[in-house]
């Protein structure tokens, strides 16, 4: 049985409520990881404080954008920084902090439990112990699969140490759907590489469908025993994958900078990896700067939508995208009900997701202003890309990062905040709730 808990009632002292709480612990991991990145052991090259913030801002929220290249700029120290940045971000700040103390044998507090809740996107706090449990072991075992296989490719070419470092340090980053590489240009060297290709995309994947899919996957074992929610993900992640590798297929196919210098099977291996990677992780195989600008938009595109809920992926989610299509197809069909697969969405969860699509829309539209103003000469396309970039937490980029202004890298910082927090945390941080107990006759507004 469910238990659910009035939050407002809960005891809190300094009067913070549960999103207002994850906000400002996101925000202190951040600026703790840019004190630490900016220490002289951190850096070879110099390192300026804006910098410093960005790439711990972009390590915390699992993005991947770089103002400065990771692999030449920072010491193995201010990897290990970027790593447990990631790591922490990936899991969530909160998820991490309980872990600790379940760890250290202490009980977890109702208000410690609903603050997980509110992290893990749970309906309520009964079984988050056992998830943040399942959560944390499921994230070890997959990454150190990940890393045995890495190692058969990076350790014969590379040598034992360094091979097993990068092996660990990129398992970490993609299961965190991070996108960070130890290379300037991203995995440009391993294009037609299946071993790296094959193990860093299900990395990726298995990071971006959400850890309660994961776990539902684990438990259940049989298709009919699965929740709608795991359904609908495992369909819908399938589909527009599928979907995403045949469209840069055939948009790149010709370009010469891109897909069309390479071989046949190099060229299918491209067309997986960059169709699979833009809705979570950022890596990239092929030239990014150097793409058709039809290509770009169907980056946008999938970077908007994102990942899974409760997933270390940031977007509107694939899971609100997909209740949208069903609300709009039910709409033109003249239907009351949105319905999926048999099954009838409640309107809260109809009304949510327009909520986090319009507040998301409306908060990359104030972004995209004020960097298009910060950022003369530089093209539209270009900023729209790095803004749904950050937003997504996906970290492609065709090239703007490094060329930042002061004031576009802090806005971009937020736009990453704002991506990998969610919108309706930040907002229901900012605003205060009441409870209309008055039922207003209805009226007639003319829309559309």
């Amino acid at each position: 049985m469910a238990l659910h808990v009035n939050k407002s009632r809960l005891h809190n002292p300094i009067k913070v409520s549960p999103p207002q709480f994850l906000a400002l612990l996101f925000l202190f991991l951040i600026i703790l990881g840019a004190l630490l990145l900016k220490l002289p052991i951190a850096h070879e090259e110099s390192l300026r404080w804006i910098d410093a913030l960005f790439i711990a801002t972009s390590a915390a929220t699992v993005t991947g954008l770089a103002s400065v290249d990771p692999g030449s700029t920072f010491t193995l120290f201010g990897e290990i920084v970027i790593l447990f940045l990631i790591q922490v971000g990936g899991l969530g700040v909160m998820s991490f902090a309980s872990l600790v103390v379940i760890m250290m044998g202490r009980k977890i507090s109702v208000k410690q439990r609903v603050l997980m809740q509110e992290a893990l996107n749970q309906p309520s706090i009964g079984g988050v112990i056992r998830l943040v449990r399942n959560l944390f072991v499921f994230s070890i075992i997959i990454q150190i699969i990940a890393v045995f296989f890495l190692s058969l490719r990076w350790v014969p070419e590379m040598g034992f140490g360094k091979g097993i470092y990068y092996s660990v340090f990129h398992a970490i980053s993609a299961y965190n759907n991070a996108g960070f590489a130890l290379w300037s240009d991203g995995l440009m060297g391993y294009v037609g590489d299946p071993m790296v290709n094959i193990v860093i995309s299900l990395l990726f994947i298995t990071g971006g469908i959400g850890f309660t899919v994961l776990v539902d996957l684990w438990v259940s074992r049989k298709w009919r025993d699965l929740s709608l929610h795991s359904k609908v993900m495992i369909i819908s992640t399938f589909a527009i994958n599928i979907v995403a590798i045949l469209f840069v297929y055939l948009f790149e196919f010709n370009n010469l900078k891109t897909l069309g210098m390479l071989s046949g099977a190099e060229k299918l291996w491209a067309a997986y990896f960059q169709g699979v990677s833009p809705r979570t992780a950022g890596f990239n195989s092929i030239d990014m700067t150097a793409i058709n600008p039809d290509t770009s938009l169907l980056m946008i595109l999938l970077m908007f939508v994102g990942a899974g809920s409760t997933s270390t992926g940031g977007g509107i989610k694939l899971t609100t995208f997909v209740v949208i299509l069903f609300t709009v197809a039910a709409f033109l069909k003249g239907k009351d009900d949105t319905v999926v697969m048999r099954r009838t969405i409640r309107n809260a969860v109809v009304y949510r997701a327009l909520a986090i699509t319009t507040i998301s829309i409306l908060f990359i539209f104030a972004a995209l202003f004020i960097v298009t103003y910060v950022q003369k000469g530089d093209s539209f396309m270009l900023i729209m890309f790095e803004v749904i970039s950050a937003f997504g937490t996906v970290g492609l980029s065709m090239g703007l990062t490094p060329d930042l202004t002061i004031i576009g890298k802090i806005v971009i910082c937020a736009v990453m905040v704002f991506g990998k927090l969610g919108p309706l945390t930040l907002a229901f941080s900012l605003a205060k709730q009441t409870r209309e107990n008055i039922r207003y006759p209805d009226g007639e507004v003319f829309t559309g």
